[in-house]
């Protein structure tokens, strides 16, 4: 049997009628109504003659609007609450957004107003006069002196809570009143201990008269000027602290020099013998002692 061309082309051709075809059939099916639904629909109730069957099987009426198959509900308006852009419906009560934004402002009160700089700045001095670099860790020295700046603020914070806080949740006084009356505790704490030449300075720069008594003093010029006393008070004592394992370092240089052992740095031999010093006069109590006794 010879192969020709022109049956060739004719089978292809045929292919093409039939796929045609096929589609168009389809398409037509698609189109057409569900026959059957609609035949029942009218032998269950005559007046329904005039629906017509949607392409989806469901029977509506002619003049109505098809509803969307999954409808989201309308969002309702709060009036009590803060519409934030970009999410419809949502609010936010204003007491979260206050406290939220109290949240992240906590680190930079627990700095300005308490003992925390002071107590952090005397631990980090210690560590680098020990000559230790992560041993207490970071983790370690921060919580400890979260720990003592509790023990020595804990009366000013019963203070706000019984003047201030409780009063204010119990309906008594507004919270712009209980913000000024829970200045008074904090501003006592700070006034005894910042120096006089830091409220001069800040004084000066905010261009403010002259107090007649502390109690005067405006938190504008108090709040700096106590960071900048904690400040100083910090460094004094750790400078004081690094004193004598300063001298030990020198000792234990200069012997090694002398004795001709320059291959070995003097602070292999220092560390130790600083160590067993801080060890024998019991270092972190009088430390801790004589810094909970500044704060007295």
């Amino acid at each position: 049997m010879t192969f020709r061309p022109s049956t060739a082309r004719a089978g292809i051709l045929a292919l093409f009628l039939l796929a045609f075809t096929s589609m168009a059939a389809a398409q037509a099916v698609s189109d057409e109504p569900d026959s059957t639904l609609y035949r029942l629909a009218q032998s269950a109730d005559p007046a329904s003659a005039s629906l017509n069957p949607s392409p989806y099987g469901m029977l509506e009426s002619p003049g109505a609007s098809r509803a969307p198959i999954f409808e989201s509900p309308a969002p309702q308006a709060n009036p009590g609450g803060l519409q934030i852009q970009g999410l419809p419906g949502a609010n936010v009560p204003w007491s979260i957004v206050i406290v939220l934004t109290a949240l992240t402002l906590i680190p930079s009160v627990l700095l300005c107003v308490t003992p925390f700089a002071r107590l952090l700045i005397v631990f980090h001095f210690l560590r680098q006069a020990l000559g230790l670099q992560t041993t207490p860790s970071n983790q370690t020295l921060i919580g400890l002196s979260l720990i003592l700046t509790f023990f020595l603020m804990q009366p000013v914070g019963a203070q706000i809570l019984d003047n201030a806080i409780i009063p204010v949740q119990q309906g008594h006084i507004t919270a712009m009143d209980a913000l000024k009356i829970g200045q008074v505790p904090l501003r006592k704490f700070m006034v005894h201990y910042v120096r006089e030449k830091d409220v001069a300075l800040f004084i000066d720069l905010a261009k403010e008269p002259r107090p007649a008594s502390p109690d005067d003093l405006s938190m504008r010029v108090l709040l700096p000027a106590y960071i900048l006393s904690e400040l100083k008070a910090g460094f004094q004592i750790g400078t004081v602290l690094f004193l004598p394992f300063l001298i030990v370092d020198m000792v234990v240089a200069s012997i090694t020099t002398s004795i001709g052992m320059l291959q070995l740095p003097p602070v292999v031999i220092s560390t130790p013998l600083k160590l067993l010093l801080f060890l024998m006069v019991d270092g972190w109590h009088l430390l801790i002692g004589s810094l909970m006794r500044s704060f007295s």
